[in-house]
């Protein structure tokens, strides 16, 4: 196929970083790339897919002319940008929360729910780093026996905080007092259980995002989970502890095996162990330590990790454009 022009809004953050890597990592035919970023970042040159791209501003002239448009920005930022992208005739791929609960727009993993792009939307939301291999592992179980409910402890990477939380872990680790404003705790040595801000009912707004994403992508409005989200000092890679409740009982070698043979799962054995470490780096999502809840056999356990800068941002972006323009299989 032809080239597509392609813009990335967010080129200088971490997610708008790793979309570039991954790209060319991938061999997506990209024919003009611009980049685009906030105002002081704008006029510095970025080396990407092996040329030194200027960043500029997204005004109206950014978008024209351009066919993909991925978006690694705040949600604020992007609900200001998608009329842009979408009066120039660009298809916009969105990492941000501000349209993933949007009944009119596709919240999609490509794994799990690629008929959700069949409409060939112009405006399409990526999940959350936390629910992509959540919904992932959760589609391949459902295969076997309905899902009557999930209980998950998160451990999420300071990379999900941005390029600051990343610095301040470093600066800690170092023996530098904390910065206040990035967290409310000391992260380095520690483990805070909170992601993102409270609501009222004292449920975080990650413990939400993981809730609603999940039931949406999986087509399941009355999927019950509950969640706790935690901060660990771990610079990539979000880690799940995972317990699912079945509606009957499923032998262990045959939910060992429909997870084995699912795209982008990688199923360890002991005496393996999925870590962080594991999934730096690459696109898998690592599954382990699978077993049965002893007091009910309907009950499964396991853990999974993978890199949220990775398949839980940049390369779920990119999969979905590959998924939009027929660039699998």
């Amino acid at each position: 196929m032809a080239d597509l022009n392609i813009g990335v809004l967010g080129a200088s953050g971490m997610v708008g970083q790793e979309i570039l890597v991954v790209l060319g990592e991938r061999s997506f035919p990209v024919g003009e790339i611009r980049l685009a970023a906030s105002q002081r970042s704008t006029g510095d040159r970025l080396l990407a897919l092996g040329r030194r791209i200027p960043l500029t501003e997204p005004d109206p002239a950014f978008f024209a002319g351009l066919d993909l448009v991925f978006s690694a920005v705040a949600a604020d930022v992007a609900r200001r940008l998608y009329p842009l992208a979408k009066d120039a005739g660009a298809v916009l791929i969105d990492k941000s929360n501000a349209f993933r609960m949007d009944p009119l727009v596709p919240l999609v993993v490509p794994e799990v729910n690629p008929e959700a792009l069949s409409a060939r939307p112009s405006l399409i939301a990526s999940p959350n780093c936390s629910t992509i291999p959540l919904v992932m592992a959760l589609s391949r179980l459902r295969l076997l026996a309905p899902i009557e409910q999930v209980d998950v402890a998160t451990y999420q990477a300071v990379s999900g905080t941005g390029r600051d939380a990343v610095a301040a872990l470093t600066a800690e680790i170092a023996g530098q007092q904390p910065d206040p404003s990035i967290y409310p705790k000391p992260i380095a040595f520690n483990v805070l259980p909170l992601v993102d801000a409270l609501n009222g009912s004292g449920h975080s707004l990650e413990e939400d995002k993981l809730r609603m994403e999940s039931r949406k992508v999986l087509s399941d409005p009355a999927l019950r989970i509950s969640s706790t989200a935690v901060r660990v000092p771990v610079y990539r890679g979000h880690a799940e502890a995972v317990t699912v409740t079945l509606g009957h009982e499923v032998p262990l070698a045959e939910l060992h095996d429909v997870l084995t043979s699912a795209p982008g799962l990688k199923v360890v054995d002991p005496p393996e162990l999925p870590t962080p470490i594991d999934a730096d780096g690459n696109d898998l999502v690592w599954i382990g330590r699978l077993r049965r809840d002893r007091d009910n056999p309907r009950r499964v356990m396991l853990f999974l990790v993978t890199d949220n800068l990775r398949k839980g941002a940049a390369t779920n972006a990119v999969q979905i454009a590959e998924q939009l323009w027929g660039l699998v299989g």
